[in-house]
């Protein structure tokens, strides 16, 4: 099976070396081209724009950074409308519902074929072909791509129209980040308190609310070791994201909205590109505006 693969950034660099150890035949392209050079390492070829990447190519996936970027690859030109006639386009970046309905819209009214497939998981679970894909959109594309998918995923999700992928990611990403603050801030709490985190983070594991979060960051967070695994600048933009699907549905979010302000801090403080866990330095700093 050959592929096209769009956006070789965290997430999109570990999911096309996948492919290609997997068999499949893959074609990369990025923006900035430099970063194909170690899939060209491992077997890829490159085009040099999405067009030309569409054109060679039966099925292109894209995991890109944003909503705008996911639009500009499509639009721009040398885009992947150029050559969508009768191929098949695979977004699997986190965007919002509206994105990803106005790509599936001008992919179909050229005579291409669209899924939109977000996926729950971060460097790691990319590299071991550990995500959960949470499709919507042409049923009939995804079963065609369930191969690929099950190279890159545990699980394979389809959940029917066109955004409702979009959505389902948010709310998870939503959730996530609403809980990475409220660890934070118990994390630090104990910690001032005179009681050892380490320790909390033993009795987390054992009660109603262990999770595999608390068990991969707790440990790094208390050495103030943020290697991004998901940068926080992204966490940041899902959590906006979701805070308007809660506008648009009169879903008051008050926890949401108040993690938000917390990773938009973190951002001010330049801590954009590490890990979003990296939150936790919010707390760290004194706080004299009152």
């Amino acid at each position: 099976m050959e592929v096209g693969f769009l956006g070789l950034g965290i997430m999109g660099k570990a999911m096309a070396i996948n492919l290609l150890r997997h068999g499949f035949k893959v074609t990369v392209w990025n923006r900035t081209l430099s970063k194909c050079e170690e899939l060209v390492q491992n077997g890829a070829s490159v085009g040099e724009t999405p067009a030309t990447v569409v054109k060679k190519c039966k099925y292109t996936i894209a995991m890109l950074s944003d909503p705008s970027a996911a639009l500009s690859v499509v639009f721009d030109k040398n885009g992947v409308l150029e050559h969508i006639n009768g191929k098949a386009y695979i977004d699997m970046s986190t965007v919002d519902a509206d994105t990803s309905s106005k790509i599936s819209e001008a992919i179909k009214a050229k005579g291409g074929y669209f899924l939109e497939a977000p996926v729950s998981g971060s460097k790691k679970p990319a590299e071991d072909g550990q995500l959960i894909i949470l499709a919507a959109g042409d049923k009939a594309l995804y079963e065609e791509a369930l191969p690929a998918f099950d190279v890159l995923g545990k699980k394979s999700f389809f959940l029917g129209e066109v955004g409702n992928g979009a959505k389902m990611k948010l709310v998870v990403n939503m959730i996530m980040g609403s809980m990475i603050n409220a660890f934070s801030e118990g994390l630090t709490l104990a910690e001032r308190s005179g009681l050892n985190p380490g320790t909390l983070l033993d009795v987390l594991d054992l009660g109603a609310i262990s999770n595999g979060m608390f068990k991969l960051k707790g440990p790094t967070m208390l050495q103030n070791s943020y290697s991004p695994a998901f940068p926080l600048k992204h966490q940041q933009k899902d959590m906006r994201l979701a805070l308007a699907l809660g506008d648009e549905n009169a879903v008051s979010m008050p926890v949401a909205a108040a993690a938000n302000e917390a990773f938009k801090k973190a951002r001010s403080m330049g801590l954009g590109d590490l890990d979003f866990s990296a939150v936790h330095e919010t707390l760290k700093v004194p706080d004299h505006s009152s």
